[in-house]
């Protein structure tokens, strides 16, 4: 028996819960369409946006912090890790190895400790503030629907008054459960009418504790990381000045093929050499017609067979044992003439010329075909007369100062470092 009365008293608080729903929707229809008239309370609407502003800033705030601590817990593991590599290249018998692990370990406590208390002095007070925000949601909610209830009493009581049969027994029991409405929901807006003001004037002083919490921690963390950096300064320095002649130097890249400009003597040589069983007439002294082959050029069309020819360009057997810089003055000055009508031609740069670098490190030349360069000179970058010679890392160019004076590429040019210039032009 007393399971079916439990389970009557349960059929019967759902079935007036059902009711109850049933005519808070007729009410909010009649309302929405102007048959019935609603309470208003504006000054409880403005503070139901207030509470709202302000569950919406705090949570925005609490996301913000946790971003903050995944970002302080990130760079304690990249500082760690920084440490660790630290302690690696450290030699055993450097001076300060000691040291410098006492100062990573404090390091790695220094950050654990400002994670922890960003932890507890600003998510734990946030987590706290924004607890009360659930509760009060949910009183608000629940206000509204005792609203409801009052204005569909009130109506209903109205009605039964204005009716043309009043039934007496009718109209006491509906004012009795409009009076018992009211009372509820005057209860409950009481309430919220005080703690709503007070949560709002409340933020005011939640801002500002965090914030001070967090620049307060901030600032202490980086005075004690500032104090352990300097220490760090200190040994590094120290190591320094023991192992000073150990400086990292820049270096050029090997050259891996045989020096150019001995290789360029050693063709010239062999080009020039007679024939075995042969004789070869001596080379014609300087100055000579013979010594310098004539050069003509042709800019007229080639003459039909038959035709008389016109002003050539004679190939010489001997053209190939010809010095590289008559070859390069030569196409220099064709080019020129031909890219000078354009405005192109730089008759005032060496043949080839392709950029300018400045030397960013003294290098001391340690063959014949390489350059002496001092920092800051600029050099004029040509091409190799043939690629295969050029070695990896390696680039060919006069010194700008040079070519100014003499403008003979055989005299001042050479090899040099491309790691030790810079591009500026």
């Amino acid at each position: 028996m007393a399971e079916m009365g439990s389970k009557g008293v349960t059929a019967g608080k759902i079935a007036s819960n059902v009711q109850k729903k049933l005519t808070r929707a007729q009410e909010k229809v009649l309302q929405k369409l102007g048959k019935a008239d609603e309470t208003k309370d504006e000054q409880f609407e403005q503070c139901v946006q207030n509470f709202n502003k302000q569950l919406t800033e705090g949570t925005r705030l609490q996301k913000d912090l946790r971003t903050y601590l995944a970002s302080v817990k990130a760079m304690h593991e990249a500082s760690k890790k920084l440490s660790e590599c630290l302690q690696e290249v450290y030699e055993p018998e450097w001076p300060g190895r000691d040291e410098a692990n006492k100062i990573a370990e404090n390091n790695d406590l220094l950050w654990m400790d400002y994670h922890q208390k960003l932890v507890d002095q600003a998510l734990l007070t946030m987590d706290t503030y924004l607890g009360q925000f659930p509760d009060i949601k949910s009183r608000i909610a629940k206000r509204g629907r005792k609203l409801v209830d009052y204005d569909s009493a009130r109506h209903h009581y109205e009605s039964l008054q204005t009716a043309k049969k009043k039934d007496e027994a009718k109209i006491a029991k509906a004012e009795e459960e409009l009076i018992k409405a009211q009372k509820v929901f005057e209860e409950m807006n009481v309430d919220l009418q005080e703690e709503l003001p007070s949560l709002w004037n409340s933020r005011v002083g939640f801002y500002v504790n965090t914030f001070q919490s967090i620049a307060g921690l901030e600032e202490n963390f980086h005075k004690e990381m500032s104090k352990l950096n300097q220490n760090l300064n200190d040994v590094l320095v120290s190591l320094e000045k023991q192992h000073g002649s150990n400086t990292f130097t820049v270096k050029a890249q090997p050259r891996k093929k045989t020096k150019l400009f001995s290789r360029l003597r050693r063709k010239k040589n062999s080009d020039n050499a007679p024939e075995k069983g042969n004789k070869s007439p001596s080379p014609p002294p300087d100055g000579s017609p013979a010594a310098t082959p004539e050069i003509r050029v042709n800019h007229e069309p080639e003459p039909a067979s038959g035709a008389s020819p016109g002003a050539t360009i004679p190939k010489s057997p001997s053209q190939s044992s010809l010095p590289a810089v008559v070859v390069e003055t030569f196409s220099a000055t064709v080019n020129g003439a031909v890219e000078g009508s354009a405005g192109t031609g730089r008759l005032d740069l060496p043949p080839g010329f392709m950029f300018k670098v400045q030397a960013q490190h003294d290098y001391t030349a340690t063959d014949t075909d390489e350059l002496q360069l001092k920092a800051g000179d600029v050099v004029l970058v040509i091409p190799f007369q043939n690629p295969e010679e050029q070695d990896e890392g390696w680039l060919m160019g006069v010194k700008e100062s040079d070519w100014n004076q003499h403008k003979e590429l055989e005299k001042c040019r050479g090899v040099f470092p491309e790691n030790f210039t810079e591009r500026v032009q």
